[in-house]
């Protein structure tokens, strides 16, 4: 069927953002959850004790912040967990994904299926993730998960409507980066504007898989900062602040580590690398 040169520019710009997405090699399945087992609070709110870091928490809570924060000079301390080159993962084809059981009813049948052993937090990982992906919106809120190349596009631009879609992501430079560290705001923090947003935060599991997530509303805001580190590191890092989070968990680690009242204050948060923000292209 003949196709009009406006839908094979829009076909162009679907695939060229998946390959903006997709990587070329696949990781051990227990390596790939290891990696982000304890590592993601911003949507779960789980809490981790840890009297070392800020707060007697888990250093890798250092990505909250309140929206007063956002000013050139801020210094303040960051966790950022570098995304790995050497050892990459990839977002399955639809085909692939759809021959995997993705279900917490079937996760005995996954976890001998990618040899990860019974009660293992491996396991205990996926089972969280499978849940995270099975519990119903927020009011005012959508929300997926993505397993496949083809199931991002299509629940992104489910949201976002029929346009060009851009991706935002953090980017480290270093060749020697500091998983935790103060950084200092060098330039005024840049907001972006877009009527629509989704952020899709990576999950433990073993191939990639996405929980993404939007506002019905304009609740939500988007920044990018330019960071430098003690050490000299670069980090032009991408930040949503939640305006809205009277709908939020009463428990969530973010009103602790930020000192406020459970969902009186807006909250803000650092993507970190392997997350993504899809928006519309201007």
């Amino acid at each position: 069927m003949h196709q009009s040169p406006m839908e094979m520019t829009f076909a162009y710009f679907i695939l060229h953002a998946l390959l903006l997405l997709q990587f070329s090699l696949r990781s051990n399945a227990r390596e790939i959850i290891e990696k982000h087992v304890g590592n993601d609070y911003t949507h779960s709110g789980n809490l981790k004790e840890d009297h070392h870091g800020p707060h007697g928490l888990d250093p890798t809570l250092s990505v909250f912040f309140r929206v007063g924060d956002l000013y050139l000079g801020k210094k303040m301390p960051i966790c950022f967990a570098a995304y790995d080159n050497s050892n990459p993962t990839h977002l399955l084809s639809q085909d692939e994904a759809n021959s995997i059981p993705f279900s917490s009813s079937k996760l005995p049948y996954l976890l001998e299926f990618f040899s990860i052993p019974k009660n293992s937090p491996q396991a205990k990982a996926m089972e969280a993730t499978l849940n995270q992906c099975e519990h119903k919106p927020a009011k005012g809120e959508v929300k997926f998960c993505a397993n496949s190349l083809e199931s991002m596009m299509d629940m992104t631009l489910g949201v976002l409507g029929k346009v060009k879609p851009k991706v935002l992501t953090t980017k480290i430079f270093s060749s020697n980066h500091t998983f935790f560290q103060n950084y200092t705001f060098v330039k005024k923090p840049l907001e972006i504007y877009a009527s629509k947003k989704v952020a899709c935060h990576a999950m433990a599991y073993p191939y990639k898989v996405y929980y993404c997530h939007g506002h019905k509303g304009h609740t939500d805001r988007l920044f990018k900062i330019d960071l430098h580190g003690e050490n000299g590191e670069r980090v032009d890092a991408i930040a949503v602040c939640h305006m809205d989070t009277s709908m939020w968990d009463s428990n969530h680690i973010a009103f602790r580590v930020l000192g406020v009242q459970p969902r009186s204050s807006p909250v803000c948060h650092f993507l970190p690398p392997d997350n993504l923000a899809w928006i519309p292209s201007a």
